[in-house]
């Protein structure tokens, strides 16, 4: 009997080493792997920001704003813009805007203005819109055709919506919902840049 309760006793020792060591490795796995992922997604963020934003000299991820777009609604978001400045002059920036509207569910985009608001160029970074249609975003509002391009336009003095809603560019064929979405990402992303730089004038106006 003595034996048999020694045995037992050693049996449930060995697994929960066994337990705690396997426990250990997959922690330290999940630790590393989430590491490497965080660290690839902030190299395509900073890549991002390289081609969508006017040169600069700063570190854009360091100064960054948060702006929340739609506040106080279900569709309430958090859009990041990151000043893009050369010689400590403001020359525009890059502005990370998701939307939640897309006709696969959401969609972000990185898009480049300069000073004065006009788009100076974009990168869809994550979305999940149907191939062949909604997915054409990335190439369809920077082709000139039609009115399909966005870049070049302002807010502020263009219609940055598509025509069936009253706006004056071409939404994807077949793919309005989509269209709708990402100029929505698009106009989002100007209010962002807009209040940052009314923030950083109030800013120096009060030192």
């Amino acid at each position: 009997m003595g034996k048999l309760q020694s045995s037992l006793l050693n049996m449930v020792l060995s697994l929960g080493v066994i337990t705690i060591v396997a426990a250990l490795i997959l922690g330290g796995v999940y630790v590393l792997t989430n590491e490497t992922i965080a660290e690839a997604e902030r190299k395509a963020q900073v890549q991002a920001i390289s081609e969508v934003a006017p040169e600069f000299d700063n570190n854009p991820l360091e100064e960054q704003f948060l702006y929340k777009a739609h506040a106080g609604t279900k569709d309430s978001i958090d859009i990041v813009v990151y000043p893009a400045k050369r010689n400590g002059e403001l020359v525009g920036a890059a502005v990370k805007s998701v939307t939640k509207n897309g006709f696969g569910g959401e969609i972000v985009v990185m898009c480049g203005f300069e000073t004065d608001g006009t788009v100076r160029n974009y990168k869809v970074l994550k979305h999940t819109e149907t191939v062949g249609l909604g997915s054409k975003m990335q190439e369809w509002f920077r082709t000139d055709k039609g009115s399909q391009n966005v870049i070049g336009l302002n807010p502020n003095r263009d219609d940055v919506r598509v025509k069936k809603d009253g706006g004056q560019v071409d939404a994807i064929t077949a793919a309005t919902i989509s269209s709708r979405a990402f100029l929505e990402a698009l106009n989002d992303a100007y209010k962002a840049f807009v209040m940052m730089q009314n923030n950083r004038e109030e800013g120096e106006r009060n030192e």
